[in-house]
């Protein structure tokens, strides 16, 4: 066989194997997760309590029997693993305009050469010369923003900060058919702001995080192909 053609089917075959290679990472590209919003440990369990030995005291009340809370205290959450209900209500609202116009006008204007009665020659002739410029520009645009969400989480104190604040986390599941949905939350909260049926409202979370995903076939069709993305990416358009 002719080395000549040798070189071409190995000069093919490796042209191949990188076109391959380059589908390949643009498709892996494509098919990069998004970066989550709420990260961290998402529950925690409560540290182990040793209870004291039971005594019979003859006493109705027993610390024991009620998880060592006080007898007059009511059951807000304060320590690690107690869970507490958050009530989303976000809405946010943003709008901006904006307006540029710009105009500038220039002229100018120049005389040279001998006065035709003292020189009567082509010499003498006047020329004239003029020079005017223009530069106008306008640019106006707009933007909008209008996001609402709401709903209820139930989340679990993962951390107690040193002022009594309560570090809260969250996760919720729901898989439907062929399709899943997950809402995640974490923040801090006041255990002040806790109202007596174990609720707080989002509003009232400090450093919130809302996270709400989905992953399936409705996921897939809001995903733009890999091909697509490829060309959006080189177009100069």
């Amino acid at each position: 066989m002719d080395n000549s053609v040798v070189v071409m089917k190995v000069m093919m075959r490796s042209l191949l194997g990188a076109l391959v290679g380059a589908v390949m990472l643009i498709q892996g590209c494509a098919l990069v997760p998004p970066e989550p919003v709420v990260t961290g440990p998402l529950t925690a369990q409560p540290p182990a309590q040793i209870l004291p030995e039971v005594v019979a005291n003859g006493s109705i009340y027993q610390p024991s029997a009620y998880g060592n809370y006080p007898l007059f205290e009511d059951r807000r959450p304060r320590n690690v693993g107690d869970i507490v209900t958050i009530v989303i209500q976000e809405r946010t609202n943003a709008a901006k305009n904006v307006s540029t116009s710009t105009n500038r006008n220039s002229s100018g204007g120049l005389n040279f050469g001998v006065d035709p009665s003292i020189l009567p020659s082509e010499l003498g002739s006047r020329q004239n010369f003029e020079v005017e410029g223009k530069n106008q520009a306008n640019g106006t645009g707009s933007s909008r923003a209008d996001n609402m969400f709401s709903g209820t989480l139930t989340t679990t104190v993962i951390g107690v900060l040193p002022n009594g604040n309560l570090q809260i986390a969250g996760e919720k599941q729901i898989a439907i058919n062929r399709g899943s949905e997950y809402m995640r939350f974490s923040g801090v909260v006041d255990p002040r702001s806790i109202s007596g049926s174990n609720t707080v409202s989002s509003t009232q979370v400090a450093d919130a995080r809302i996270e709400f995903r989905s992953k399936g076939v409705m996921d897939e069709v809001q995903t733009m192909g890999w091909l697509q993305r490829f060309f959006l990416n080189i177009s100069p358009f």
